[in-house]
């Protein structure tokens, strides 16, 4: 009876142990959770031991600073320290008119963005929409207003002809090379296959075909002296031959 009495006594006591433990393990995580539910919560309305209070902006012409700024994803007030350059790239980097980007930690407080804007280097017209593209042909933004820049003009459509773009991209690079873009009033190349290239400058239909474009400007700008004085009226120039030029008169009527 006695020993009984003594297992019943053992068995209450750990029955009361286990309790202890258990509502001890229990009031712990309720502290411990207490204590990171504070920590984050000081952590959030604690100031940055390094903010940001100056974000230094070079190399921007077209995009402004707050465009800039909004790209970047970067605000005053965060931690210097803590932002990632690689990340501010990236986000910059997903603009068109951007080609390169850096950043730079200037401690203690400023953040430098060094940036390399896209030229407009041609126009495209696509489909009825016009767009502004940079020298690779990528497309920077599209023009929807009556401020259109002089630029050269490359209609077609790229994603379908794509050698022939590329070609005309070519073209556009020897005009601006050689000062040509500058002087006319319209150029507008024709995108078709590269042999095909057909370009219309100040009115004149030129055949240019693939290649060699800067030794063909020079024979178009020969015969277009040639034809001002002789007063030919011309349906269009061939310049797809090598070392040779056809001009194709309407007929033999002069320009008085």
């Amino acid at each position: 009876m006695k020993a009984n009495k003594y297992k019943l006594k053992k068995i209450k006591k750990r029955i009361s142990f286990f309790s202890i433990v258990k509502n001890t393990g229990f009031y712990i995580f309720i502290f411990s959770v207490a204590i990171i539910v504070y920590v984050y919560i000081n952590a959030i309305s604690m100031k940055s031991p390094m903010p940001i209070k100056n974000i230094s902006l070079a190399g921007n012409k077209h995009l402004t600073d707050d465009e800039i700024k909004t790209l970047a994803g970067i605000h005053t007030d965060e931690d210097l320290f803590t932002v990632s350059n690689k990340k501010i790239c990236e986000r910059l980097l997903k603009s068109p008119w951007l080609r390169s980007a850096s950043v730079r930690k200037e401690f203690p407080a400023t953040l430098s963005l060094s940036i390399e804007e896209e030229a407009p280097f041609a126009l495209l017209d696509m489909n009825n929409r016009l767009f502004l593209i940079g020298e690779n042909g990528k497309l920077l933004e599209e023009i929807k207003d009556d401020s259109i820049p002089f630029l050269p003009i490359i209609t077609g459509d790229p994603f379908k002809e794509k050698d022939g773009f590329l070609e005309a991209l070519k073209l556009v690079k020897a005009m601006n090379y050689k000062g040509f873009s500058s002087e006319r009033d319209h150029i507008e190349i024709i995108v078709k296959k590269p042999h095909e290239l057909t370009v219309t400058i100040d009115g004149n239909i030129v055949k240019m075909g693939a290649g060699g474009y800067e030794e063909k400007l020079v024979r178009f700008i020969e015969l277009e002296n040639y034809i001002k004085k002789t007063g030919l009226y011309v349906d269009y120039i061939d310049l797809r031959f090598a070392n040779k030029a056809i001009v194709k008169p309407i007929n033999d009527r002069m320009i008085e």
